[in-house]
């Protein structure tokens, strides 16, 4: 076990450590055995009552605080997991998406909130015109994946995302139109 230092630890070192908890639970839970058992109840009994000391301290919390510290990623994660975060799923998931906005426009399409139905989210993807049918710069399935990534990593209570796709139709010029070619 690691000796406490009061050292803060980066994000890069949060996310090695959660990485290196799903694997140990991942293991626990295909071991056979009561200790197994055991162990598995003393990480969920220990995550339920660090769950309650968080609601505790939002208890405590104003408005203005309760929002920054949700702001934080990892705070903001476990608010999540103990079903205390102070902002609604909806909320959370349209501003997943509107950071989102500028690298899809970059590969030549949109992304919009288009709101949630039930449980499910909805966003309007428009890819580029043109004949890229499936987004230009490559990967329309990529850009969707990343948008319910993105989505549901925000807002897990929801249980899909539905991408209402468009194609922005390809500029014509007019008097292709309008002039027809001899046969």
């Amino acid at each position: 076990m690691a000796e406490a230092t009061g050292a803060r630890l980066a994000d890069p070192d949060v996310e090695a450590r959660l990485g290196r908890l799903d694997d140990l639970l991942e293991g626990l839970e295909t071991a056979p055995g009561p200790t197994t058992r055991s162990a598995t109840e003393a990480v969920a009994l220990l995550t339920e009552v660090y769950g309650e000391a968080l609601a505790r301290v939002l208890d405590h919390a104003d408005d203005q605080l309760a929002e920054r510290l949700a702001e934080d990623e990892l705070l903001g994660h476990l608010m999540v997991l103990h079903d205390i975060h102070p902002e609604p799923a909806e909320r959370r998931a349209a501003r997943a998406v509107e950071r989102l906005r500028p690298a899809v426009q970059e590969r030549g399409g949109d992304v919009e909130w288009a709101g949630v139905e039930g449980e499910v989210a909805r966003v309007r993807l428009t890819t580029g015109g043109g004949g890229c049918g499936s987004g230009c710069g490559g990967g329309g399935s990529e850009v969707t994946d990343a948008v319910r990534s993105a989505v549901l990593a925000a807002a897990p209570e929801l249980t899909s995302v539905e991408p209402l796709n468009e194609t922005t139709p390809a500029f014509v010029p007019l008097t292709t139109l309008t002039h027809r070619s001899a046969p």
